[in-house]
């Protein structure tokens, strides 16, 4: 075998070094032969031409902002002002009382004025929009179905629309809403003592102070289980040690729930912690391409001590929070409801304001095909998210119910989200029209709260009593 072995080159001279190389077969040495045999092969390297950086080359209009998308595309309105709402073409919000049809437009009302304008803004940079929190707290649906200590008392069934119209308009802002309200206040409200819940829940509930959840470690995601954070008893309180990943607003939380491994039971516990105490460091995870506006941290918990007043006496092993992911599992599933609300939205709007052959996009066979099979798929979803909200207020719903919602109505979502894409062609990969932007927040909720194939698997083992999470163990027995 030969191979050949190139020179360094400078654009400048463009002079090859050791002249006769190019033209040199170079024996490939065979895997056994003497190391001193082996002589390492040169490649091709590039040195930058000089001044191709300075600016010099380039044109005066280089640097120009850009054109406002108004200005750019006038032949389709961009998602900062929201479409109507024209998903709910079996009329669902019939199925909803006076009050849950209330709050829904009081929601929604909300959302497209506060949150639409500057979505995409903040989406592109990767911030979270702080100044809309005293809005959001305004709705009044931090805290969802807790009843007492400030919090709104919400039906299931409210809370999830809710969650829903936030996520028609932003899923990082819903997010936010669920990470801070589902995990961490109904943490605190369902395994809290009573001095804990007065103590944290009113100010959290008016989000005049924001909570985590810390659950998932950087060895354990789907395997939360295992995890190996610790919490040592010491006098007066306990010393956690370890470190959590993809904890949802980490970075800016003044509450911290935090799941550690008693050292002496070997049992799951739940700690809160407080923002800045000695040992704790929450750093934020770069480069997502979903959820953007999302601050989601790598928490780092070195020596952290917490008083015995913050431990939380209702968690004793990882079985005690399935009472919170039961509900947050419901909640997470009309995240993609409302996305695929929004985007449908959008789509609608879109085809009959774009105009190519003459002609309005909707006006095309293919086009109305594709628009009609997303607004179906939103109807399933809203009737199976619907439906599970009743399970769970009538006290009936299982894990498995919970899990094949949450893993179904994801799958769908990502089909009516892709036909968007396409729907809009160009425009579909710019977050100025939602979809794309959708489209990207949609693969973590795809994963987070249980991926797709962990919670079908949750279901089977309920439909066919048999647990298959972990592979069989391996034998060196054959069974011959």
């Amino acid at each position: 075998m030969y191979a050949i072995r190139y020179a360094n080159i400078t654009y400048k001279s463009l002079e090859l070094r050791a002249n006769s190389i190019l033209n040199s077969p170079i024996k490939v040495p065979h895997h056994n032969e003497p190391a001193a045999l082996k002589k390492p092969i040169s490649y091709l390297t590039m040195t930058i031409p000089p001044n191709q950086d300075d600016g010099k080359a380039r044109t005066t209009y280089f640097n120009s902002p850009a054109l406002d998308v108004s200005l750019a595309f006038p032949q389709a309105t961009p998602a900062s002002k929201f479409p109507p709402c024209t998903s709910d073409y079996y009329q669902s919000n019939d199925l909803l009382t006076p009050e849950e049809q209330a709050l829904r437009m009081r929601v929604r009302q909300c959302v497209e004025k506060e949150v639409a304008p500057i979505m995409a803004e903040y989406w592109e940079k990767a911030e979270f929009p702080f100044h809309i929190i005293p809005k959001l707290g305004a709705l009044r649906i931090a805290g969802g179905t807790i009843k007492g200590y400030g919090c709104p008392g919400l039906s299931v069934t409210a809370s999830a629309i809710a969650t829903a119209e936030v996520a028609r308009v932003d899923a990082s802002c819903s997010t936010f809403i669920l990470v801070h309200s589902s995990l961490a206040m109904l943490t605190i409200a369902l395994c809290g003592s009573e001095a804990q819940k007065q103590k944290y829940l009113p100010s959290l509930a008016e989000l005049k102070t924001v909570a985590c959840w810390g659950l998932t470690e950087p060895d354990y995601g789907s395997d939360a289980s295992a995890l190996k954070t610790t919490a040592t008893k010491v006098e007066g309180g306990w010393i956690l040690d370890g470190q959590k990943r993809w904890i949802g607003n980490a970075t800016f939380a003044d509450v911290l729930v935090i799941f550690a491994r008693n050292t002496t039971t070997n049992q799951i516990n739940g700690y809160i912690v407080n923002k800045n105490v000695p040992g704790l460091k929450a750093t934020k995870i770069e480069n997502k391409i979903g959820l953007r506006m999302v601050q989601n941290g790598d928490i780092l918990l070195k020596q952290v001590f917490v008083p015995d007043e913050d431990r939380l006496p209702g968690v004793n092993s990882f079985q005690d929070t399935s009472k919170v992911l039961a509900v947050s599992r419901v909640m997470v599933a009309w995240q993609p409801i409302g996305i695929s609300m929004g985007v449908y939205d959008m789509c609608h709007r879109y085809l009959k304001e774009r105009k190519q052959f003459g002609a309005p996009l909707a006006a095309f066979q293919i086009n109305q095909e594709k628009l009609v099979h997303m607004l179906g798929n939103v109807q399933a979803m809203m009737l199976i998210g619907w439906r599970l909200c009743k399970l769970y207020e009538a006290g009936k719903m299982t894990p498995g119910q919970a899990s094949m919602g949450k893993s179904w109505i994801t799958v769908k979502a990502r089909e009516t989200v892709a036909l968007g894409r396409e729907l809009l062609g160009g425009n579909g990969i710019l977050s100025d029209f939602l979809v794309a932007k959708a489209f990207c927040d949609l693969e973590p909720i795809y994963t987070y709260e249980g991926t797709y194939d962990i919670n079908s698997l949750v279901t089977g083992r309920e439909i066919t009593g048999v647990a298959s999470f972990k592979p069989a163990p391996s034998s060196k027995r054959s069974r011959l």
